[in-house]
This record gives structure tokens, C-alpha cells and sequence, in this order.
């Protein structure tokens, strides 16, 4: 048996996709087979997969389906003990795979292991460091509040609570990694490898409709949490939404082009604060609101570029990935 199946589901991913497996290949852990999911692409995605020279490689094609129903096909695939992850636009630190399998090894009391996110431009030139946590054990209060895994190319989960979890849901077109670590963490501890070792990609596609969409799973996703979550953690439901529509504000202040973004930014952070109040001592709530009162006075693109964070900057420190 494998000790490790990485799962790659791409659907016309012909810019990314070889960057994204050498980040797989070049992994210090080498005991892992490679499964990618051809989900009905129409490039030249399939065409650069042959090109790919290592035993490990499986590839599987079908129909266009999705990721959740991908990554399920994938996992229907998977021999491993444990089971990985991966978008096709994202990389891993070579690291990976070693230190979060060793970090399971280490409590066999968790199901899943995961890392911090180091967050990159769609060019990969601007890289900015995203939430670093270190949430171990019983993690289920600290989800409702956020989804601190940040993306679906992050854990190592034991194939274990992959089986006790079920398949990823194909009604949620997003923030269908969320709701599936919601189910892991029902019956299984996590474990936290306290350093950068995925780079995610942000992607500027369909901007203008990402954050509608953004809103209406992302509520979905957090009532079937409460709705799981013990009577003590009820309480939290205020602070969980707030922090929903602190995130979604910072989105519609990113990509304001017009006077009726910048109003609808500002109903946002007012629905925010009106649920949560005490998050106004945050410095990222501060920062939207001085960026939109900003805003109120200058045009948007003026306002963006006077307000952009610095943290943004190149300057910030890569892992090595080669």
C-alpha cells in the first residue's frame, strides 16, 4: 500500500499545471502516488500530463463535473493511508508531504494535519503571508470562526477520516473545503506544522460575481456548522457571520470599480460591525473602514492605490520551492 495519494483535480489548467506537479515530484517525502483527475478539459492540459515521465503518475479522465465531484473520483482512486489535496494553479514547499505526515505520526489522535498558506499573485510575483495559526486538538470552535486551513491544497488527512467524513459536496461550487473540514473535525483532532508550506494562488477571474457567490456558500457552509456544533458553541454565531462579512467587505474593497461597489463594501462592513461590535478593536476592520471612507471622498481607483497594504510588497520572504 501507498503510504501517501495526492490528488490533483484540473480542469483546463494547461498555464499551471507542470509547475504545480514538480512541486509534487520534488517532494522529500517519496513514497506517495500521483493522481490526477482530467475534469473534461479542452486545452492542452491532458496533452502536457503525457509529457510527464515519473511511475508515480496516475491519470484518470472524465466528463466536466466539478472539483468537489474530482476530488471524489480521486479519493475513489487512492490507495494511500493518507490522502493530500492539491488545486492545479497551487505549489508546495518541498517539505510538504514529510513534516505533515510526521506531524500525524506524531498524534494518532488527529485526522487531519495542515500548514500555514503563504498567499501569491496569479503571475506568483506578489506573495503576502496569510493566517497563521496554531489550532491543534479539538478545533471545531476555532472553524466556526473561521476557516483557518484557508484553502483545499493544504492538509494531509488519514485516509481514516476521509472515510468517516464521506465525499466532498458537489451542491457547493465553493467553500466546499470548509464544510468538509467541519466533518472531519466532528470525530477527529487536528495537528499544525507552524510553517509557510503552501502557496496559493489567487485568481482575478469573474471578480464581479466571485463575492455574491462567495456569500450565499459561505452561509450555507457556516448554519450546517452550528447546526453540527454542540449547545456551548452556539454563542458564537454573531462573531462567525461578522467575521463572514469582515471577509467579504475586504473582497468587494479589492475590486471596487464604481460608486455603487463602494456603497455596497459599506453595507458590508456596516452588517459587520452591527453583528459583532468588538470587532472594530481588529486592525484589518479598521483598515476596510478607513479605506472606504477614503473611498467616499476620492474615486476608487485614487483610493485603492492610496490605501494599498504594504504587506503586498515583493519583499516578503519565499520558501524555497527547488
Amino acid at each position: 500500500m501507498t503510504t501517501i495519494s495526492v490528488i490533483i483535480p484540473a480542469y483546463n489548467a494547461e498555464r499551471t499545471i507542470l509547475e504545480t506537479i514538480k512541486s509534487v515530484l520534488q517532494q522529500t517525502f517519496s513514497d506517495f502516488e500521483l493522481i490526477v483527475i482530467n475534469d473534461g478539459s479542452t486545452d492542452r492540459t491532458l496533452e502536457l500530463l503525457k509529457t510527464i515521465e515519473d511511475s508515480r503518475l496516475k491519470i484518470f479522465s472524465y466528463s466536466n463535473a466539478g472539483l468537489s465531484v474530482a476530488r471524489n473520483r480521486g479519493i475513489s482512486h487512492a490507495t494511500g493511508e493518507f490522502m493530500a489535496f492539491l488545486d492545479a494553479d497551487d505549489l508546495w514547499t518541498p517539505d510538504k508531504l514529510e513534516l505533515q505526515l510526521a506531524a500525524l505520526q506524531k498524534h494518532p489522535e488527529a485526522g487531519l494535519a495542515y500548514s500555514w498558506t503563504l498567499n501569491m499573485s496569479e503571475t506568483a510575483e506578489i506573495f503576502h503571508p496569510g493566517h497563521n495559526v496554531v489550532y491543534e486538538g479539538n478545533v471545531y470552535d476555532k472553524l466556526l470562526l473561521s476557516n483557518f486551513i484557508s484553502n483545499g491544497s493544504n492538509p494531509l488527512i488519514r485516509k481514516q477520516a476521509i472515510e468517516s467524513a464521506g465525499e466532498f459536496d458537489p451542491t457547493l461550487s465553493s467553500v466546499e473545503d470548509w464544510d468538509y473540514w467541519f466533518r472531519v473535525a466532528q470525530h477527529w483532532d487536528f495537528a499544525v506544522v507552524p510553517k509557510p508550506q503552501i502557496l496559493y494562488r489567487h485568481s482575478s477571474k469573474s471578480m464581479s460575481t466571485k463575492v455574491e457567490k462567495m456569500e450565499k456558500y459561505l452561509l450555507i457552509v457556516l448554519e450546517r456548522g452550528f447546526q453540527a456544533a454542540p449547545p456551548e458553541l452556539q454563542n458564537l454565531r454573531n462573531q462567525s457571520l461578522a467575521n463572514i462579512y469582515q471577509y467579504l467587505t475586504g473582497m468587494e474593497l479589492a475590486h471596487v470599480t464604481n460608486r455603487e461597489q463602494v456603497n455596497q463594501a459599506g453595507r458590508k462592513l456596516w452588517k459587520t460591525v452591527s453583528l459583532y461590535p468588538q470587532i472594530l478593536r481588529e486592525r484589518v476592520t479598521q483598515r476596510y473602514l478607513m479605506k472606504w471612507l477614503v473611498m467616499q471622498v476620492l474615486s476608487p481607483r485614487i483610493a485603492k492605490y492610496l490605501t494599498r497594504p504594504f504587506s503586498l510588497a515583493r519583499s516578503v520572504a519565499v520558501p524555497r520551492l527547488q
